[in-house]
């Protein structure tokens, strides 16, 4: 995972019902934080931004990630878009040119 970003697009992982989704990503971000390589940072955009707010299910395991280190970048534009600036549980708030920064400085690029 070094020199990797991961980019998270969507309200949890795959295309299967909320719920699913919600699990899914609890389980993909709890076992990242479990290994010794890292990613450099995750950026959430689009209604990926959704699992950085109050109330989302996998924000136990996006802290444990924020806390060693994983830059947690989220799309300003998004979070006006769905009206949840102010709900921001973790990370920093930036725009694209911060998301694209995190790409091009990668040497991997993982959307999920």
């Amino acid at each position: 995972m070094k020199d990797t970003v991961i980019l998270v697009t969507n309200n949890g992982m795959g295309n299967a019902e909320p719920a699913l989704q919600h699990k899914l990503a609890a389980k993909y971000f709890e076992i990242i934080a479990q290994n010794t390589s890292l990613p450099v940072a995750i950026c959430f955009y689009a209604e990926g931004v959704k699992l950085i707010v109050t109330g989302s299910p996998v924000l136990k395991q996006l802290k444990a990630l924020e806390e060693k280190g994983v830059r947690l970048i989220i799309c300003s534009t998004c979070l006006d878009f769905y009206n949840i600036s102010d709900q921001v549980q973790l990370g920093i708030v930036g725009g694209m040119p911060d998301i694209i920064e995190a790409q091009i400085k990668a040497a991997k690029v993982i959307t999920i």
